[in-house]
């Protein structure tokens, strides 16, 4: 869901008191660091960021049929309500499983479960259950990758009765199941390469990715700090805890976290997603370059008014400290990169009934997820195993 707080001028409010002094602490701190921050991101040598090939981007597929609302094999099964502890969430959970576990069996499986109580559930535990699918380079030991974390809540709302959340955020996680399917054999063949090399065991060659799915995003009543964000707000704090051994490269799993990459209410035509945090400004650029490169390669479907991200130019002073609360936060407040892949403003069906395969904008959701199918190959560096017979006429991939 999210929920859009902020002008740039604000500060985000939904804290009790004294933790509201100390974000605000914190937020002036982060504010002076930042170019500091960015300039340490920069350099840093886990971002070997090469960007795809003319060629390449030609053959990132849309995922065509797949994301059919009746039919398609990814989005078709979670276009039904998902409210925690329901059997709706649990044929979500089922569908996400056997997906990666049919499909894709190189990446594990993983569940983070957690129990809460809600404001309209009295004092009945409500079960919270983060899905995570990772995949690793073969080689490489406890806390040894740097993991890209592509995330989206699947979760839905309780009320309205029957509510599905199309955008709300159905179709982000469809769109990441894409993006784990379309790059997995070019994860097998750097892997392969590198292995023959002995080339494993640095920062650039360790790097892995994972999927995150995290439940209990929405509100069960008003949306607060307690009232929202129960699987995010679970999961941080039990990584923060858990220490890898003393010889690992990375402290804790929040510390593998190259880039927290959250897709939310995305679907709707004529998305605008704004660039939010000034240290990660730079990957948000990579991704607005990739929509741009594929628009002029004809490679996108849709026409929007504008551009789906629009602040590639955004100057660093024009960064506040406004944001949109969302699955983020609690990783955020710890230290993690975020990227956050929001509509802002909402889209119009937001929280209604409204929010439904129906009205999602097919063509809007398969260039979201050429898109980034397309940045999580840059980011993996996969330029080194490009198909060296992709399309020469300039035909796009269209599946």
């Amino acid at each position: 869901m999210a929920r859009l707080r902020l002008r740039p001028s604000q500060i985000v409010s939904s804290r009790q008191p004294i933790a509201e002094n100390g974000i605000m602490f914190l937020a002036r701190i982060s504010l002076l660091l930042q170019p500091l921050i960015l300039l340490s991101w920069l350099i840093s040598p886990t971002l070997a960021y090469t960007a795809l090939s003319d060629d390449f981007l030609k053959l990132v597929p849309s995922g065509g049929d797949d994301f059919d609302i009746d039919n398609g094999k990814l989005l078709a099964p979670i276009l039904i309500p998902r409210v925690p502890g329901t059997p709706g969430q649990a044929a979500a959970q089922e569908h996400f499983v056997n997906f990666f576990r049919e499909a894709l069996p190189s990446w594990s499986v993983a569940w983070f479960n957690s129990t809460g109580k809600t404001p309209v559930t009295g004092d009945r535990q409500i079960p919270f259950q983060n899905l995570l699918f990772k995949r690793e380079p073969p080689w490489v030991q406890e806390g040894q990758s740097n993991l890209l974390t592509l995330v989206a809540h699947y979760d839905s709302k309780i009320t309205p009765e029957g509510f599905i959340g199309a955008t709300d955020s159905a179709a982000p996680c469809a769109m990441l199941m894409h993006v784990a399917r379309s790059i997995d054999h070019f994860l097998t063949q750097r892997h392969d390469k590198m292995d023959a090399l002995g080339a494993g065991g640095t920062v650039p060659a360790d790097m892995g990715i994972q999927i995150l799915l995290l439940d209990g995003e929405e509100a069960f009543k008003d949306w607060s700090a307690t009232d929202s964000l129960y699987g995010a707000r679970a999961l941080a704090e039990r990584w923060e805890g858990s220490q890898h051994p003393a010889t690992s490269m990375y402290k804790n799993p929040l510390d593998q976290i190259s880039m927290f990459v959250l897709l939310d209410l995305l679907g709707a035509a004529n998305p605008t997603v704004r660039s939010s945090f000034l240290p990660t400004h730079w990957a948000y650029r990579a991704v607005a370059n990739i929509e741009q490169r594929m628009r002029g390669l004809g490679l996108l479907e849709s026409k929007p008014d504008e551009p789906f991200l629009p602040d590639a130019q955004k100057n660093s002073l024009s960064f506040g400290r406004g944001s949109i609360e969302d699955d983020h936060l609690p990783f955020m407040h710890r230290g993690v990169p975020i990227l956050h892949l929001i509509a802002n403003p909402f889209p119009t069906v937001w929280h209604t009934m409204d929010d439904d395969g129906a009205h999602l904008d097919l063509p809007t959701v398969r260039d979201w997820a050429r898109i980034v199918t397309a940045f999580a190959l840059e980011w993996m560096d996969l330029m080194d195993v490009e198909p060296k017979d992709g399309p020469k006429d300039g035909a796009p991939a269209r599946n």
